[in-house]
Parts: C-alpha cells; structure tokens; sequence
C-alpha cells in the first residue's frame, strides 16, 4: 500500500467524483435509449456528458480549498553524496620542478 494522505478538501472531493459521474450518466443515456427505442439515441445526447463533465470542473473550481494538502510520498532516507570529480592532473606537473 502507498503512504499517500488523501486530501479531503471541498475541490478534490468534487473532482474525486468525475468517474463515477460520468459511468452514471453513461448509463443513463444508455437506459434512455433502450426505454425509448431510439427516441434518445447516444448520437443526439452525447453532449449531456461535456455538459456534466463541465459541471463538475467548474464546481471544483469554485470549491474552496481549504484544508488542501499535496500528494506526500514516504520520504526514504537521501541518496548518497558523490564526491566531486578530482580536477585532470597532467602527467607533466612534476617535470621540472
């Protein structure tokens, strides 16, 4: 399991709902068009989903925020430093000294 805190502010609470709005309203176009035999075919209807989808991104974005957190991950412990490259060495350098 991941160490995640999940943020329960008002706008991911909205946004946290986006699938299961969508799937729901999927199935209602889908139950309307059987019901009706074709009165409300998905062709004609498929803009009610931008409608909700729409709905749904404008109500998180006015939902306030407070209490937001960001995604913490588990913090292990820091990778190892590496040393410095050792600066090119001539192999003249001691030569006339």
């Amino acid at each position: 399991m991941s160490a995640q805190s999940r943020c329960h502010c008002q706008s991911c609470t909205v946004r946290g709902l986006m699938w299961p709005a969508i799937l729901i309203t999927l199935g209602l176009l889908f139950l309307l068009h059987q019901l009706r035999r074709g009165h409300f075919d998905f062709g004609n209807t498929w803009p009610l989903l931008l409608v909700v989808i729409g709905v749904l991104l404008l109500a998180s974005s006015v939902a306030p925020r407070d209490g937001h957190t960001e995604a913490q991950t588990r913090a292990g412990p820091p990778p190892p430093a590496i040393p410095p490259p050792n600066p090119p060495q001539s192999p003249y350098s001691s030569q006339g000294q």
